[in-house]
């Protein structure tokens, strides 16, 4: 067996009561041991007290560090069974899983515990550590259409703004082993982010995060491509609506995104759409090995600063 569910007869064998689950938490955070919460202290040595669960005192400065506090489950009063549950539900599930599944997977109360339990734990899918992506790597802009009340029901043409959200992306282009018949490349790790505009100051940015230097650019021939710092250009000017034919693995990219979020999520919204979009991208870089996505989400998740309810729907969380 992995250190980690391969199914959900796997899961139960793993973690049949809530100290398993808590222990598994516990290794995750710590994988040398205690370690102090207190910056000035960061001593190894605790007592674990037995009048709360999961919660220790450091021997040296006493502070006490709950195994939930100061990470993505910060406050919350779900069990660890719940929180590990859900994050193989999430994880595992070949198209994810909405809120309102989860709610009754979970036997969950509100379809807003659910919601916010899936809201942190997307904000653990975005590894602070990631490695930006290399070689040869195919990038486009696209939109996802989307209507506001003030606007138009039909959306611009081409690169207009107008009933669209502007969304940038790049994947790596493999070189398909033999076993791949009549394929040339593959799609390697991607990169999906939302954008204000198609113009440099919003391409550049997404670049410089998310490719390597050095790396070779494969693009349409858009004017802020050519001017991107550190990566090579390999521009391929050619008339609108065929760029697909040139930047297939891209193009592929954005056409499973839509058909995932439709299909999972009814499709999305401006507000939280980046979050939904790093889902996506999590999901599509593991998927060829989907259940190790528990373990990579829930040590990410250690490390989470803690977010609450107010913080996710304030007007700056969703951009």
């Amino acid at each position: 067996m992995t250190d980690y569910p391969t199914s959900l007869f796997e899961f139960f064998l793993m973690f049949p009561n809530e100290d398993a689950c808590a222990q598994y938490y516990y290794d995750l955070r710590w994988p040398d041991g205690f370690r102090c919460t207190n910056p000035e202290c960061n001593h190894d040595e605790a007592w674990k007290l037995e009048t709360k669960p999961w919660t220790f005192e450091c021997k040296k400065c006493h502070r006490q560090t709950s195994l939930k506090s100061q990470t993505i489950m910060h406050g919350s009063k779900l069990s660890f069974t719940k929180w590990l549950l859900a994050t193989w539900l999430m994880t595992s599930h070949s198209n994810g899983m909405s809120a309102l599944q989860l709610q009754k997977q979970l036997g969950l109360g509100s379809y807003k515990t659910a919601w916010l339990l899936e809201a942190k734990l997307r904000r653990a899918m975005v590894d602070p550590d990631r490695k930006p992506l290399n070689g040869l790597v195919e990038a486009d802009e696209s939109s996802i259409p989307f209507h506001r009340k003030t606007e138009p029901q039909t959306g611009g043409q081409g690169r207009s703004h107008q009933g669209k959200m502007l969304i940038a992306g790049a994947c790596e282009a493999i070189r398909a082993p033999e076993i791949y018949k009549n394929k040339k490349w593959i799609t390697g790790r991607i990169r999906i982010s939302k954008i204000n505009g198609y113009g440099a100051v919003d391409l550049h940015p997404f670049i410089e995060q998310n490719i390597e230097p050095g790396s070779t650019g494969k693009t349409d021939g858009h004017k802020p491509y050519a001017s991107a710092p550190n990566i090579k250009h390999e521009p391929h000017v050619i008339g609108d609506g065929l760029a697909h034919e040139i930047l297939q693995l891209v193009h592929l990219m954005f056409a499973n995104l839509k058909e995932w979020a439709k299909g999972t999520y009814h499709g999305l919204r401006p507000r939280h759409l980046q979050s939904y979009l790093d889902e996506y991208v999590f999901r599509s870089n593991r998927r060829h090995n989907r259940p190790s996505g528990f373990r990579t989400l829930l040590r990410i998740a250690t490390g989470c600063d803690p977010v609450t309810y107010k913080m996710l729907i304030a007007p700056e969380a969703g951009g």
